[in-house]
């Protein structure tokens, strides 16, 4: 029996996540309404009716009869709805929080959660971590905020959950408990959501709550910070040679000794892509699949086997010398530092939304590596200024234009800067809103203009996209 048979509930939010709190709501027995603020988005949940759904447009308030309210994970704690619904004392949870109850409901038992989070390398850590454990034999599905929602995977019975979590799908927790939880780093990013790094960091650190073991960065003093509130073990890991309870790189390979004793779990050249933020993810991988009990041959096979995602340092293509790499998920200063240290040389495109977060540390730590600088996006007056302090010899070139003309321009202009040996990389340092309708879709409208702009060099080489 569901404890939410019979339970009022009203679903914000009518995406996907939206959608599927609903779906199994409906399916456990409760009385659903589903309230949104685009009425497209209820329009496409119709056939919800059919099952008994409500569907009511633009709710500034819970109806008087809700017995609980689930909200998708972008909409702010101050929104009308969810600030009357606390001002009535009605409980407010995220999808994840719903997919928890539901897992703990199921007859035959809950499912292993494995989850992961932090500002930069969530996606491509609990990809990783899916591909170890499925080398190692395990019924498992990456989710949460890497695409699939977790009630979706919790629906269809997978027995290991590796669960992608946002600060914003943390900050709706209260009852969550993974069996082992990671924090990869923190920096600035969300702050126009959270209103300051310490709020933020108050959530990524509920994924802390109730663990058996809490995986933490030992490089990061965010990570290090927060791992302060679990009360599990504690194990670590680092770019450098690990001590006892780490995780670590020593020799060229990467060594555990926090579950076993100088354990190789593979060598560093399996690593793809290659870079120190990505041996960063392959540890914490590394780490909660051991903590889960996976031998260190299964952790070398998934990571030799590992499929990087898109829009995540792969090169589009290479001409005369110059390679063309769309990092267009580096959406926030932190995550472009990564993706610009990998490079000696750079012809930069940055620039989008930047959402509180500050450049002038980042430009300041790479100006050493910038060939030049392509503007685009809204932020760019804030680009260009600490480009000035920092970079005043760079020659920066700024892109009014909006949308995929914007980014054809950009490209154009960047190759014209580049010379043999450098990259042109698109890093933007911020969210792709203002231009695109996410960062896939600045992605994509990146590959397309290197193709364009390439189409008539022979010796150019380019790579599917």
């Amino acid at each position: 029996m569901s404890r939410y048979r019979g339970k009022r509930v009203l679903v914000a939010g009518a995406g996907v996540s939206g959608r599927s709190a609903a779906e199994a709501l409906l399916a456990v027995g409760a009385e659903v309404t589903v309230t949104d603020g685009s009425a497209d988005r209820l329009t496409a949940l119709a056939s919800l009716e059919s099952q008994g759904a409500r569907l009511v447009p633009g709710l500034d308030a819970p109806p008087e009869d809700v017995d609980l309210v689930v909200t998708s994970p972008g909409w702010r704690p101050t929104a009308p709805l969810l600030s009357a619904a606390a001002d009535a004392g009605v409980e407010v949870i995220g999808e994840v929080e719903l997919a928890w109850w539901l897992d703990q409901d199921k007859p035959e038992g809950p499912s292993t959660w494995l989850a992961v989070t932090g500002t930069n390398g969530k996606t491509t850590t609990v990809s990783m971590l899916e591909s170890i454990l499925r080398a190692a034999g395990e019924e498992v599905v990456a989710c949460g905020n890497v695409g699939l929602p977790v009630v979706d995977a919790v629906r269809a019975g997978h027995r290991v959950l590796a669960v992608e979590l946002s600060s914003f799908q943390l900050h709706w927790q209260s009852a969550l408990r993974p069996k082992a939880a990671a924090v990869l780093n923190l920096a600035d990013d969300h702050l126009d959501w959270h209103g300051s790094l310490e709020s933020y960091g108050e959530a990524k650190a509920k994924v802390f709550a109730g663990n058996e073991v809490a995986v933490f960065n030992a490089d990061d003093t965010w990570s290090s910070r927060l791992v302060g509130s679990a009360g599990g073990r504690r194990v670590s890991f680092t770019l450098g040679a690990p001590a006892d309870g780490q995780l670590g790189v020593a020799e060229d390979r990467l060594l555990d000794r926090a579950f076993g004793t100088d354990v190789v779990l593979a060598e560093l050249s399996e690593v793809r892509p290659a870079g120190p933020h990505n041996v960063a993810n392959a540890l914490a991988a590394a780490a909660l699949a051991r903590a889960h009990g996976v031998a260190a041959e299964a952790v070398a096979e998934g990571l030799r086997t590992f499929e990087p995602g898109a829009h995540r340092s792969v090169v589009v293509a290479e001409a005369a010398g110059v390679s063309y790499v769309d990092d267009s998920k580096a959406t926030n200063p932190h995550a472009a530092d990564a993706a610009l240290r990998a490079h000696d040389s750079v012809v930069w495109i940055a620039g989008g939304l930047l959402k509180g977060a500050d450049v002038e540390d980042l430009v300041r730590a790479n100006a050493g590596r910038l060939a030049a600088v392509v503007l685009i996006g809204r932020d760019r007056a804030e680009f260009s200024a600490a480009l000035g302090r920092h970079a005043p010899d760079v020659p920066v070139d700024e892109v009014a234009a909006g949308d995929d003309a914007g980014m054809l321009e950009a490209v154009r202009l960047a190759h014209d800067h580049a010379r043999p040996g450098s990259a042109v990389l698109l890093a933007p340092a911020a969210a792709s809103m203002d231009m695109f309708t996410d960062y896939a879709h600045r992605g994509r409208a990146f590959a397309d203009a290197v193709r364009a702009v390439l189409s008539e060099t022979p010796a150019a080489t380019t790579r599917g996209g």
